[in-house]
């Protein structure tokens, strides 16, 4: 048995039916998953430490849980585009997106190439992390000037109206974190959030909404 294998007979081990249940009332799919709590997997993430090598192996797994462990422990100077690529074409549910950008996607040089790549992307978990990954940019780098999170609203508002919920959801989200970022993003984001609010696409507007409610209230 290789460490990948060891790994994942360990998270089978600490998997939980009714956390698995849980899991799927909140809309994750869980046909790969054994219900493993995030708080668990990073916990054994501190023990497995950093390695690239063994991310690669887990994520060959299939597992879920062995998949957002791979995002923890991959190398973001190691991670290559076509890595990223294949990931991200693999993505089956919201929440392993969202520890893929999160986790990784974020931290390695293509990030802002990936931010903007992906908002053309059909796939919907592949859209997602696009936005995914423009809201975890506006959060979290702290050298970034305005002018490059400007260049998320053009995008934002091109794919406010999509139809599916995990995107839209996605969109809302990095248009609240811009408008979050400072007062000058504030005013730019609010008036596209009031913009899109107006649009006479119920899909756009909903967006719209939901990001000028949480930009009003800071959360």
């Amino acid at each position: 048995m290789n460490r990948a294998e060891e790994i994942v007979a360990r998270l089978r081990s600490l998997g939980d039916e009714k956390n698995r249940e849980g899991m799927a009332r909140y809309g994750i799919n869980t046909a790969r998953a054994c219900g493993v709590p995030v708080r668990v997997i990073r916990g054994l993430a501190m023990q497995v430490h950093r390695d690239h090598a063994l991310a690669q192996d887990l994520w060959k797994t299939g597992l879920h849980e062995a998949r957002i462990l791979a995002t923890v422990i991959a190398d973001p100077a190691r991670t290559a585009d076509p890595l990223l690529e294949a990931w991200a074409a693999d993505i089956d549910s919201w929440d392993l997106c969202d520890q893929f950008c999160q986790n990784l996607v974020w931290r390695t040089r293509y990030a802002w190439t990936k931010a903007e790549e992906w908002t053309d992307r059909p796939e919907e978990f592949v859209r997602r992390a696009a936005f995914v990954t423009q809201a975890v940019l506006a959060r979290k780098e702290h050298d970034a000037l305005p002018a490059q999170f400007l260049s998320f609203l053009p995008l934002i508002r091109r794919a406010a109206g999509d139809e599916r919920r995990i995107v839209r959801k996605a969109v809302a989200w990095a248009l609240k974190n811009v408008g979050q970022r400072s007062d000058d993003l504030r005013q730019a984001a609010l008036a596209l959030a009031d913009e899109l609010a107006a649009s006479a696409d119920k899909h756009a507007a909903s967006v719209g909404k939901e990001a000028k409610r949480k930009i009003v209230k800071g959360k």
